[in-house]
């Protein structure tokens, strides 16, 4: 059975049929999984993710979580999820330890067993050392860590963490990637994840749903998306204050299987793009193209994005 069931899901805020924040979308969440929704702010991530938690009541269409429909059955749904939000949610004026005792208690976890589970809690998500500290001592590293112990200690089957590592520096981030991939390993937890952040989706996910404008524009692994784009990118930095330029001239090259312009760079792609550059710089100097700089790489999900919005994820 499917951890998570989407179809035809819609949310608007006006009632009178405007602005869709989730448009008509349709996908699957494996049992077990980790699913990435990859995305702008505005694209209606968090939206998705409220409406899956039973914090928001869909327009139309139908969703169920762990075998329970987010309309018909909230009880249900809030019994088998955890929760992450983007926005910190610990009580500040507690220790590590009392947040997450408290956190148990709510859901209803009997003494003994509590106990051992914010034990098992804290030393995944490495804080045994700063469990008698309150929250508002802590970095913030270690209170989104304790978030996420605090997320899945009453043995969610669903966890969804909305923006986790948002804020925080990259030494940090990539140890939070590293506890999301040891919960979901070691607890077998199915983790739903937002994300803006294009390495994070790569570096976490087995598939990603990228989103824009409330609707979903691609899903698949991040390898696969990669794959639509091609073999290699070489990407062309346009002096564009001595003049506009003719870019057309570099569709003619015959090895050039695509081709954007965008905001002063020129992204051409091609297969073994290492060989290929002599031609390109000797077609731009005859066009009277002046290059900044050239750039020679591999897809990346900020591609995929490009290749199917027009647009850069930032913007």
């Amino acid at each position: 059975m499917d951890a998570i069931e989407v179809k035809n899901l819609t949310k608007r805020f006006n009632s009178k049929g405007g602005f869709a924040a989730v448009d008509h979308i349709s996908f699957s969440v494996a049992d077990g999984e980790i699913f990435g929704l990859l995305g702008p702010n505005g694209a209606g991530k968090t939206t998705l993710i409220k409406i899956l938690t039973t914090l928001l009541k869909p327009s139309s269409g139908m969703a169920k979580v762990a075998g329970f429909d987010v309309s018909k059955d909230k009880e249900k749904v809030r019994e088998s999820i955890g929760i992450v939000f983007q926005e910190p949610a610990l009580d500040w004026r507690l220790t590590g330890r009392e947040n997450l005792d408290f956190h148990a208690r709510m859901y209803g976890i009997k003494r003994s067993e509590r106990d051992a589970r914010v034990e098992e809690a804290l030393k995944l998500v490495e804080l045994e050392d700063k469990v008698d500290i309150v929250t508002d001592k802590y970095s913030s590293g270690m209170k989104r860590r304790l978030e996420l112990a605090r997320g899945f200690i009453h043995n969610p089957k669903v966890l969804f963490l909305d923006e986790p590592t948002m804020g925080l520096d990259t030494h940090t981030r990539r140890r939070i990637w590293d506890y999301i991939k040891e919960l979901n390993e070691s607890e077998g937890v199915t983790i739903v994840l937002t994300t803006h952040q294009m390495e994070e989706a790569d570096y976490l996910c087995e598939r990603v749903g990228i989103m824009d404008s409330g609707k979903i524009i691609a899903l698949d692994t991040p390898q696969n998306l990669k794959d639509l784009i091609g073999s290699d990118l070489v990407s062309l930095e346009i002096n564009i204050n001595r003049g506009s330029y003719d870019y057309a001239v570099f569709k003619k090259l015959d090895f050039v299987t695509d081709f954007i312009a965008h905001d002063g760079f020129v992204t051409l792609k091609m297969e073994r793009g290492d060989l290929r550059i002599p031609a390109i710089m000797e077609v731009a100097n005859k066009s009277g193209i002046e290059i900044k700089s050239v750039n020679l790489r591999k897809p990346s999900l900020e591609d995929v994005f490009l290749h199917f919005t027009g647009r850069r994820i930032r913007e």
